[in-house]
């Protein structure tokens, strides 16, 4: 059994096609492009999931509702 997990594997392999496809040429702001393709669709996923929900939502991120409020509002995801 792998000792990284379905979804940290697939990060990796993503990463690794982005180098590639740079072809030698510096990256800039990796953290930031990551942060921001990851995190529209991770809380696109777990609020369908929690019914909309935002406070069943934030529980199962581990983050305080508010928080997911004002990310839910930067990806325009309400309004």
């Amino acid at each position: 059994m792998s000792s990284r997990s379905a979804l940290e594997q697939c990060v990796i392999d993503s990463l690794e096609a982005y180098f590639s496809d740079l072809n030698g040429t510096e990256p800039h702001g990796i953290h930031g492009m990551v942060m921001q393709t990851v995190e529209k669709p991770l809380l696109q996923t777990v609020m369908r999931r929690a019914g909309d929900n935002q406070s069943v939502a934030a529980q199962w991120l581990g983050i305080n509702r508010n928080t997911l409020r004002k990310k839910l509002k930067d990806h325009k995801l309400i309004k």
